[in-house]
């Protein structure tokens, strides 16, 4: 028999899951992109900017730094954290290629430095709470997602994010709680956060 607190997390999955369906069923079906809207600015973190991208599989090209450095695919979630801190940080990533899940690598002890990516990286479930310009893994898909922290309290966490469909904003909250001793983002699929190495 689950225990409360099992049967909580998960009747929250469950809910997260079936949420994260039907808002991407509604958003896709008889919804008509606007492409004049793509590469508009939808929001902005520390002056960074969020582009809209109509269809969560729409690519507009490749977004290449000054230097050469490759920020990632216009306007998909990957390129929005790679040029977030290029811009913020000036930090190149030894791997600047990849899908928004490979970002996390689960073999990694919580709190050790990733090195293809150069940061260290915090399981969900970590005894290090999550922090601000964090950058959060998750598992949603095929290809994943990754978005930005922008806010962190101690009971939720809101993040900002590129590519999270036509319909959708690009600010979303997960509930954050603290039991026994290690830090839970609840959401669906959430793996973790990468954290820049002082």
């Amino acid at each position: 028999m689950l225990l409360k607190y099992e049967k909580k997390l998960f009747l929250l999955w469950l809910l997260s899951v079936l949420s994260y369906y039907t808002l991407n069923s509604c958003a896709f079906a008889n919804v008509e992109i606007d492409k004049q809207k793509i590469g508009k600015v939808v929001d902005e973190f520390n002056g960074v900017k969020v582009y809209y991208n109509g269809s969560i599989n729409n690519v507009s090209g490749r977004n290449i730094a000054k230097d050469g450095y490759n920020l990632g695919l216009k306007y998909q979630c990957v390129e929005f954290i790679k040029r977030y801190y290029y811009q913020r940080f000036n930090h190149k990533m030894p791997n600047s290629y990849g899908h928004a899940k490979d970002f996390f690598d689960p073999s990694i002890v919580d709190g050790k430095i990733n090195r293809q990516r150069n940061l260290l990286q915090f399981h969900n479930g970590s005894p290090t709470k999550p922090k601000v310009e964090d950058i959060i893994i998750l598992n949603w898909s095929n290809y994943g997602h990754v978005a930005i922290i922008s806010k962190v309290t101690d009971n939720e966490i809101e993040i900002v994010q590129q590519n999270p469909g036509p319909n959708a904003s690009s600010r979303a909250t997960f509930p954050l709680i603290f039991k026994d001793g290690k830090w839970i983002i609840e959401g669906f699929g959430v793996l973790g956060y990468l954290r820049k190495n002082k």
